[in-house]
């Protein structure tokens, strides 16, 4: 009897989340259990009301994404589909009370979403932040911009939100009001707000041992996500585009090349396990599968090391460029070029090889998200599901 109260108040007091789940940027760590294979079609396609390049998030069977539309890109808009069918289930639309300028290449609905199973999270490059339930009703909204009037940068924010710890992980780095805010899921306001270096920085937050790590052209550091407090700093520098990996005990920054940390506990800085040069991650993040490493270079080269060493193994020439990040499961990485050619990586064939592609004939900037066996893509117009 008392086990079964045990595991009663358990799921009660449990957020309503899964591995399948998908619910930030990349995941929990870009990986899967499952993925479409080398087999892959496309299930279905649905057209988007704007441009975005934020990547969609999976919350059961509902599919999540943002989008940005007219002249100004000040209409923004928060959707949610049916991860199965592809139906829509709802939209809202708001109107961005904050700077909505951003370079041509990207869009106001450049950040991917986030949830804690329960409500989503859209944080927007005009930094407005709003907070739905999963049934579409709105439960708050900030306007940073109004809070923090010198938080912006001039080609645009693209730092995506992160829940850890019971707590919303807002980024807002830039060249002025540069800062990283914890927040209360349930009404917006700042638990604690950190002071970040004042450079225009379009990484993400990654979750970690139950912390958040903050990279930056200054490194990375690890924060407490209940009170902001600093629990380490790596200071040898980190690139402000492609966002760290993370696997096991150890860390993978893009930093001189692909750089390994090790933290431990109490320790004010994190030991350097390795460092190689030869493997620099270019606009895309680098990933951890398996027992290996992998990263995409800015020539469309995606480089493997073994994880545990940093020795580099075979080299592969993919078809590029590449602005989004690969994902992977099983055997098998995704990588989507920016002209719409999905390629599925066999990672252990003997000098890795391209086992299938899919022309999605379109522009995509996005990093793909896996939920459900199935691979989810958006460009500007259109979103697909492929299994």
């Amino acid at each position: 009897m008392f086990r079964t109260l045990f595991l009663t108040a358990c799921l009660l007091l449990s957020p309503v989340t899964g591995r399948s789940d998908w619910l930030n940027f990349r995941g929990v760590d870009g990986t899967a259990p499952t993925g479409p294979g080398a087999s892959a079609s496309i299930k279905w396609k649905i057209q988007l009301p704007g441009r975005g390049l934020g990547s969609p998030i999976i919350v059961g069977d509902r599919l999540f994404v943002s989008a940005s539309s007219g002249p100004l890109q000040r209409r923004l808009h928060v959707l949610c589909f049916s991860a199965k069918t592809g139906e829509k289930l709802w939209e809202r639309q708001l109107q961005a009370t904050g700077r909505t300028m951003c370079h041509e290449k990207t869009a106001v609905a450049a950040p991917s979403m986030a949830s804690d199973g329960q409500r989503v999270f859209a944080l927007f490059s005009s930094n407005d932040l709003f907070a739905f339930d999963l049934e579409g009703s709105l439960l708050w909204l900030r306007g940073l911009t109004v809070d923090y009037p010198n938080a912006s940068n001039s080609l645009g924010m693209a730092s995506s939100p992160l829940v850890v710890g019971g707590v919303l992980v807002t980024p807002s780095e830039n060249d002025s009001e540069s800062f990283v805010a914890g927040l209360n899921l349930k009404n917006g306001r700042n638990i604690w707000k950190l002071e970040r270096p004042k450079l225009a920085n379009w990484t993400s937050p990654i979750a970690w041992q139950g912390n958040a790590l903050l990279q930056s052209g200054k490194g990375m550091t690890s924060v407490d996500p209940a009170t902001g407090s600093i629990l380490w700093e790596y200071t040898d520098g980190a690139a402000t585009i492609a966002s760290s990996a993370v696997g096991g005990d150890k860390i993978f920054v893009p930093s001189h090349g692909l750089t390994a940390l090790r933290p431990a506990p109490g320790q004010p800085s994190p030991a350097q396990e390795w460092r190689v040069e030869q493997i620099n991650p270019g606009t895309s993040s680098p990933i951890l599968l398996g027992d290996n490493v992998y990263a995409i270079n800015n020539a469309g080269v995606l480089n493997q090391a073994t994880a545990s060493t940093g020795e580099r193994g075979w080299r592969l020439r993919l078809t590029g460029p590449f602005s989004g990040s690969p994902v992977g499961a099983g055997i098998f990485l995704y990588a989507v070029n920016e002209k719409g050619l999905l390629q599925i990586i066999d990672t252990t064939a003997e000098e890795g090889a391209v086992a299938h592609t899919i022309d999605l004939e379109n522009t995509v900037l996005c990093t793909p998200s896996l939920a459900d066996g199935a691979l989810f893509v958006r460009s500007d117009s259109s979103l697909w599901r492929i299994e």
